[in-house]
């Protein structure tokens, strides 16, 4: 299946079948999945979103809230909603999702939907309100199936078929003892191959990875990634089994993870959102540009320095410009492959040592190599060799200071406790700035001007 997007001729449908009557317009949603529907929704005013709503059955209904992005304010959807079709909508979503949502809303809007549930469904989602949406235990669904460890085969398939009749779907089954304390994990395939006098305690995987509720969501995706697992386990201090967290969970958790880093190295906010207005926009980049503006001050004060040398050799202007930015060039590229090798695991400190000996051993080589591209344009265009030293000189110097820079600034900044992704790129780009500058005028000085 290919992937959908939104196109004129698809909204115009939409707008003409909402200028109809309902059974128009519910004979054209039905081409339509709940994941294309949520995408349409980006483009339709909060009317006509409820409308739609309350036209489509409760399961897609239920569905489509669900695929729509946070920006898209789900929440306040379901708010604008009947009580008893909100409701509905609700407990047909996965508690995970209903949280997540639900956690949108102010508290009085919460407490307002929370009392129109099923109790067990509001105590179940009251649980999960708990926990940090960035942490296992935010992330985690409590619907699971489980069994106790001192089952026969017989009363253990019982109570799975039992407790899967509310599962649309799972995975793994898991094995607790009277204290719900989990014991291990178990798979459909071993417990329908057994033997019929078979006991739950013999069929068992006491080897098995777990997660606190308090781990930070970007650390359950890297041990989801690295066992291969479609589902985990979530537990308390105590190994109290409270949930669980599945794949598709991980792969939002990922994307937005990923968002996250690219917007930090750009030196945007992860506050401001892709959809976002214009005034949430300049909130959010204007002072990481403030920031900037210092930063390039202060390179321009490395050229008012040498503002004799700039005055007797005004071709070095041209040049400084080429190598400055090939040194951010060179130091975006380091510092996004530090960025996100510390992302994926801790770094030893030889690992850190031989991650910065690497950048270190690149950026000359690159260095070397674009520095002799440059001699020779300097020697092709202006008939200088010694010029085209100096150049060959400061541009391996400036990618050899944007790989030190690229690599070691966000493992120094990991390691007293700041975000690499959020402050590496200012400092970074002073370095190579001012680096750019200062090289080529240095050299020019003590290689060129002697010579005039």
């Amino acid at each position: 299946m290919q992937s959908f997007e939104i196109d004129k001729s698809d909204l115009l449908r939409i707008e003409t079948a909402l200028a109809g009557n309902d059974a128009e317009l519910e004979s054209v949603l039905k081409e339509y999945h709940a994941s294309e529907i949520a995408l349409l929704f980006e483009k339709l005013p909060q009317e006509a979103k409820e409308r739609i709503i309350n036209i489509l059955p409760i399961d897609i209904a239920s569905e489509v809230i669900s695929e729509m992005h946070e920006e898209q304010d789900a929440g306040e959807l379901l708010i604008g909603l009947h009580k008893e079709k909100r409701s509905e909508i609700i407990e047909e979503l996965d508690y995970d999702d209903a949280t997540d949502i639900i956690s949108q809303l102010d508290e009085d809007e919460q407490q307002e939907i929370l009392e129109d549930l099923d109790q067990e469904d509001a105590d179940n989602i009251r649980a999960l309100l708990k926990y940090d949406e960035d942490t296992a235990g935010g992330l985690m669904n409590s619907e699971i199936i489980k069994v106790n460890i001192n089952l026969d085969k017989k009363d253990a398939l019982d109570e799975i078929i039992r407790q899967s009749e509310e599962m649309e779907e799972f995975y793994t089954i898991y094995v607790v003892d009277d204290n719900d304390i989990l014991q291990g994990i178990l798979s459909i395939k071993s417990i329908i191959k057994a033997k019929a006098d078979a006991h739950v305690r013999d069929l068992v995987d006491k080897d098995f990875v777990y997660v606190k509720a308090e781990l930070d969501q970007e650390d359950v995706a890297g041990l989801i990634s690295q066992y291969n697992l479609t589902t985990i386990p979530v537990v308390d201090d105590n190994m109290k089994l409270l949930g669980r967290v599945t794949v598709d969970d991980i792969i939002d958790v990922m994307e937005q993870e990923s968002t996250e880093d690219i917007l930090k190295i750009s030196g945007v906010s992860e506050d401001e959102e892709l959809s976002g207005n214009w005034r949430n926009a300049v909130k959010s980049r204007l002072p990481w540009l403030v920031i900037n503006l210092g930063t390039a001050y202060l390179a321009a004060s490395v050229i008012r320095h040498f503002d004799d040398t700039v005055q007797k050799l005004p071709i070095l202007a041209a040049y400084m410009t080429i190598i400055a930015g090939m040194g951010g060039n060179a130091a975006t590229q380091a510092l996004a492959v530090t960025v996100r090798r510390i992302s994926l695991t801790d770094l030893t400190d030889k690992q850190a040592y031989n991650a910065v000996i690497k950048e270190f051993l690149v950026g000359m080589l690159n260095g070397a190599a674009n520095g002799l591209i440059v001699f020779c344009v300097a020697l092709f265009y202006d008939s200088n060799p010694m010029l085209g030293l100096v150049l060959f000189l400061a541009m391996t110097g400036n990618l050899i200071v944007a790989g030190l820079t690229g690599a070691s600034i966000p493992l120094v900044l990991k390691r007293v406790g700041i975000d690499p992704a959020v402050a590496s790129s200012i400092i970074i780009t002073t370095f190579t700035d001012c680096a750019g500058f200062l090289l080529p005028l240095w050299f020019a000085t003590k290689l060129l001007l002697p010579a005039h």
